[in-house]
């Protein structure tokens, strides 16, 4: 497992994490009608996530930073690995450390303005430091590319705020596995969950839109109902390019393509029952893309898939 890979793990684990806590952030302030400031929940909020904060930093200084050389900060452009894949990861991540930033405010009862612009922004914030240790370490460097994506995550949440107050475009995250795994088990992972986290041939990131905000109330769109666009790739053994041998093994070689989709989506956010452990539970799933019908466009044409995950 490489160091850089290793991060972008704990990074999505972290991601994952922080959306599984804004649901229930979200959940407890629906019972909470006034929204008054509440100063001993925003005490927490920080003591917290300075906690969580301070503590992710030291693990991951300790565990993958400490026994590397260090020097002054510089860049290192990446932008050519894994064709773009993991910079939509970056910025998959950095909207929804945003959408915990925001609704954790929003649940201290601080106004709309302040929760969007200072919770929106803690993915960024969060995101840049890591890049920060990236670029004093002479192994590897700050990537310009993931700045951006970490940029355009952040951009995508607060710009929705700012404009509609709500997420009418969600990004969210499906996995498929693959046969490229076996060939580079040591990048893309050996085991479902380690393959799930780093084989970007299986991972597509998805825009998902729900058309009903988009027009009229009395529209005849159901309110959970979406028109998502993905982006994936395949072919890929290697980050930049498909190496031939690996540990002294010949492997078969492909071609590195990218993958464009439009499908059908399910907001499972915007499902509302009278159960609140269900809501809470449907709120925490929203960042998973149905699977549902899909149809692909690629460098060969289109592709139709009855279902795609």
């Amino acid at each position: 497992m490489s160091i850089k890979s290793s991060k972008h793990l704990i990074i999505l684990c972290f991601c994952l994490y922080s959306f599984i806590l804004s649901a229930k952030a979200q959940s407890d302030s629906l019972s909470d009608s006034t929204n008054n400031f509440n100063k001993a929940r925003l005490t927490g909020i920080i003591i917290g996530g300075s906690a969580l904060y301070a503590g992710s930093m030291t693990g991951l200084y300790h565990l993958w930073y400490k026994d590397f050389p260090q020097g002054k900060l510089h860049f290192n452009n990446d932008n050519e690995e894994w064709l773009l894949m993991d910079k939509t990861g970056h910025a998959t991540a950095s909207y929804y450390i945003g959408l915990l930033g925001y609704e954790s405010l929003k649940w201290a009862g601080l106004s709309e303005k302040k929760s969007t612009w200072y919770g929106g922004s803690l993915g960024f914030v969060y995101l840049t430091v890591i890049e920060i240790l990236d670029g004093h370490s002479v192994g590897w460097g700050a990537s310009p590319g993931d700045l951006i994506a970490n940029g355009t995550g952040t951009a995508i949440f607060i710009g929705q705020q700012l404009k509609w107050k709500e997420q009418r475009i969600v990004m969210k995250w499906s996995f498929h596995l693959t046969d490229y795994a076996q060939y580079n088990p040591g990048q893309l992972g050996n085991g479902f969950a380690s393959r799930m986290m780093k084989d970007y041939n299986g991972q597509t990131i998805w825009l998902s839109g729900n058309i009903g905000s988009f027009i009229r109330k009395n529209n005849q769109f159901p309110e959970w109902f979406n028109l998502a666009l993905g982006y994936g790739a395949e072919g890929m053994t290697g980050a930049r390019s498909n190496p031939e041998i690996i540990n002294g093994v010949q492997i078969p070689q492909f071609e590195r393509h990218r993958q464009f989709y439009i499908a059908p989506d399910i907001d499972l956010s915007r499902i509302k029952t009278r159960n609140q452990t269900l809501n809470y539970a449907l709120k925490a799933l929203g960042f998973i893309k149905f699977p549902l019908p899909a149809l692909e466009i690629n460098k060969k044409g289109l592709k139709f898939h009855p279902i795609y995950f």
